[in-house]
């Protein structure tokens, strides 16, 4: 573990150095199925597999890319253990804005649960990396290190929720209208996001699908970066996400929290939703 993870920070690191230096130059922006793609977003990608694939057995690991997945054979057909799963660049728009609110994500998937994880947010100079029973670190350019933790706060109204300046359906309006946490802040990337609570500015990040949902690229990266920093991450209902199955996007509600009132946002979130949602 110790070997993969110095080999996905290095990934890490390099990707977040062409991600800035690409803000410097005119990029070019092309309409994709799921939002715009950049020049720096394949760059990044390219940098990545490069340096993970020139190191690691390919009979034992598979990739997971957003820029490349279309490309691939059928994830849950792929005889390698271990998947690589990639977002070169997470808040492609926040990234083109330039509000320094975006992220890389790396996680590497066992059995369809991250056990190591990297998001790097470049504009911060910071990378943050877990390994599955082995706590949260976050690094700086400059090599130091420090351990991260979650808040300890217990009390519901005193909890902030972290949330996207865009992604706000009318669904989620109305959720968030009515739960009982009611403080919020904005932070554009799910990384960066993810990244709020675990330095203790944020407690409670909610996801909830609509006409499109979270992939895993998303996902897989910033929940072990959460709950190996004290944090829980499932869906309303309880129970774990899974990554690299048939289906790429993560449907349905998604809580992430420090964990102290974790089981009753669930709970409230499936409550409210009841009140102006029919069943299907």
């Amino acid at each position: 573990m110790d070997e993969l993870l110095a080999i996905a920070r290095t990934a890490g690191w390099k990707a977040a150095e062409i991600l800035l230096a690409a803000q410097q130059t005119d990029l070019t922006i092309d309409e994709g199925d799921d939002g715009p793609v950049t020049n720096a977003d394949r760059a990044a990608n390219d940098c990545i597999l490069a340096t993970l694939q020139s190191q690691l057995d390919p009979t034992e690991f598979a990739y997971l890319s957003e820029e490349t997945y279309k490309l691939q054979p059928i994830r849950d057909r792929q005889p390698q253990p271990y998947v690589w799963i990639i977002d070169p660049l997470d808040g492609t728009k926040d990234f083109i804005q330039k509000t320094g609110e975006f992220a890389v994500h790396l996680a590497l998937v066992q059995a369809g649960r991250p056990i190591l994880a990297v998001v790097a947010c470049p504009a911060q100079g910071k990378l943050y990396y877990a390994v599955k029973d082995r706590g949260t670190v976050v690094e700086s350019k400059d090599g130091s290190t420090q351990r991260k933790r979650v808040s300890s706060t217990n009390q519901l109204e005193q909890l902030v929720v972290v949330t996207s300046r865009s992604h706000r359906s009318d669904r989620f309006n109305q959720l968030m209208a009515q739960f009982p946490a009611q403080h919020q802040i904005s932070v554009g990337s799910l990384g960066g996001k993810i990244a709020a609570i675990v330095e203790q500015r944020a407690d409670v990040y909610v996801s909830l699908s609509g006409t499109s949902a979270p992939k895993d690229w998303d996902l897989a990266a910033p929940e072990l970066i959460l709950t190996e920093a004290g944090g829980c991450f499932t869906r309303f209902d309880g129970s774990p996400l899974t990554y690299n199955g048939p289906d790429i996007s993560q449907w349905g509600g998604l809580m992430a929290s420090n964990g102290a009132c974790h089981t009753t946002l669930c709970e409230a979130a499936t409550r409210i939703l009841a009140t102006f949602e029919q069943p299907a």
